[in-house]
């Protein structure tokens, strides 16, 4: 009798767990994203936060003419979780709906800030405009590029909020992936995260290739071993938790990982044959045969409206499979965006000027993806169309130069300021540090969380895919209220920001290979 029950209670909560994972992958499925406008508007948000937070420091400086704040290891830590990484869990929660508003409200404050510091360092110097031109004319020096690092920091952490967030009912279905076609935030974060690795790959940088070119190519099929080790992973905790999984994402046994692996490898045999200076090219030509072959076969028919997963491994995994072509077109866009930005420049207008042409490109690139749109069909993530690759080129400039606009702005700050330990990509050129600077210099940086992020951004892609997968387990997310929700996401994102930090403080680079 006992053991009937007992059979009877695993059976139900066999079924209870079944119709719970069934309830949570319906309630990522059928999704049409939102417009292009509005994931644009969201591109302010970050570099409105990266100018508040520089103007409290400067502020901060001024008040009491030093810097680092009092208990550095804790309060900048706090101060860089509550001005860069809150507001960016907020916007895609609770204030969803009133984002404008919010950016606006943080760009107040920012120049209000702003106002207070002009008043008392600007008036009781040098005028205005004469400094203005001054700092133009001035010559930056800087150990990463400028922008690049903030903008791969940056879509990671908006990664690491949204595949956790995804589950809760506070974040915005127009936010999430979409099913077939549409233009979602998530749906812009896979392509930026394929785009951020290319902006930085050795090719970018220009990087010579040691012993032959089929050595090099030996060596990148070597070096993706993690990628594909976290892919069979992710795969393997999937099947044996029964964890939700949205198969028309990627297919029943691929996912991100082994897409990143995959375009690595293909992308690097690409580039050891193409001139560097044609990428943008031949990106265009591959996908825009790829584009040809879904409009003129029945690949887009397959790859939409087959439901045939049984029949063998490409049935199972087409999406996965066919939208690589999408990603290497992205990728090799990437490189030769990064070949452009990596160039040497030592003059602040000469980095005005390429932030000009940034804006510039993502201003055309919207106008072309306007016309794909219309005359072929609307961006496809699930495919990797042709729009999908011009989006996401597209927003990624437009997110990079926001990023870059931000950089200068803090730039200025710390020239008008004469505040030279405030964190930034860039510095104005000082023939020599005595010691002391120096040291101070490196304390600063050592204090940052995008630093801290930087320094290890494939542990924290990982401790958040991680964690996301343990919160699901012991909470359940469709059930929560909203502000629960958000406390979740909070501490959800304060333990990886953490765990980072502490690696960072410590000196520790985390390598898989």
């Amino acid at each position: 009798m006992g053991r009937k029950h007992g059979s009877e209670e695993t059976s139900h909560h066999c079924s209870w767990a079944m119709a719970q994972r069934e309830v949570k992958q319906t309630f990522v499925s059928n999704l049409n994203g939102t417009s292009l406008g509005e994931v644009a508007l969201g591109s302010f948000l970050a570099p409105v936060c990266l100018i508040l937070r520089a103007f409290i420091l400067v502020q901060y400086y001024q008040a009491k003419g030093t810097l680092p704040l009092p208990l550095p290891l804790t309060s900048h830590l706090l101060l860089d979780f509550s001005v860069l990484v809150i507001p960016l869990v907020l916007s895609c929660t609770l204030l969803s709906s009133i984002l404008l508003q919010v950016i606006v409200c943080l760009t107040l404050m920012s120049a209000c800030v702003f106002c207070y510091i002009y008043r008392t360092s600007f008036l009781s110097s040098v005028v205005w405009p004469q400094k203005i031109v001054s700092l133009l004319q001035s010559h930056v020096q800087f150990q990463h590029v400028p922008f690049v690092t903030l903008f791969r920091v940056f879509v990671n952490v908006k990664t690491a909020i949204s595949i956790l967030a995804v589950d809760f009912s506070v974040f915005p279905r127009r936010y999430a992936k979409t099913e077939t076609y549409g233009t979602g935030v998530m749906d812009f974060g896979v392509g930026a995260f394929i785009f951020a690795n290319a902006l930085v790959s050795p090719e970018a940088r220009r990087r010579s290739i040691s012993g032959s070119k089929m050595s090099h190519i030996t060596k990148q099929i070597l070096s993706v071993w993690p990628l594909l080790a976290l892919g069979m992973a992710r795969l393997v905790s999937i099947k044996m938790t029964g964890y939700h999984e949205h198969v028309t994402e990627y297919g029943i046994h691929w996912n991100f990982f082994f897409t990143l692996a995959i375009v690595r490898v293909l992308a690097s045999v690409l580039l050891v044959v193409l001139p560097a200076g044609q990428l943008w090219l031949f990106a265009l030509l591959i996908s825009g045969f790829y584009q040809f072959a879904l409009e003129t076969s029945e690949l887009k028919t397959f790859l939409m409206h087959n439901k045939d997963r049984e029949k063998d491994f490409v049935h199972a995994n087409k999406e996965g499979i066919f939208s690589i072509a999408g990603y290497v077109a992205l990728y090799l866009t990437g490189v030769q965006i990064g070949l452009y930005v990596m160039q040497p420049r030592s003059q602040v207008k000469d980095c005005l000027k390429m932030l000009f042409i940034l804006f510039l490109g993502s201003l055309l690139l919207y106008a072309a993806l306007f016309i794909c749109q219309t005359l072929v069909e609307p961006v496809s993530r699930r495919s990797a169309n042709l729009p999908f690759v011009i989006w996401s080129v597209a927003q990624s400039l437009f997110f990079m130069s926001c990023l870059g606009l931000a950089d200068m702005v803090i730039l200025f700050s710390k020239g008008a300021c004469c505040c030279r330990f405030l964190p930034s990509s860039m510095n104005f050129e000082e023939k020599e540090l005595t010691p002391l600077a120096y040291k101070k210099k490196g304390e600063i940086e050592r204090l940052c969380l995008i630093q801290a992020v930087s320094r290890n951004q494939l542990l924290f892609f990982l401790l958040a895919n991680l964690m996301t997968g343990v919160t699901n387990s012991v909470v359940d997310t469709l059930s929560c209220s909203n502000l629960f929700s958000v406390c979740v996401l909070l501490l959800y994102m304060f333990v990886n920001c953490l765990v980072i930090y502490v690696l960072h403080i410590c000196g520790i680079t985390v390598k898989f290979w």
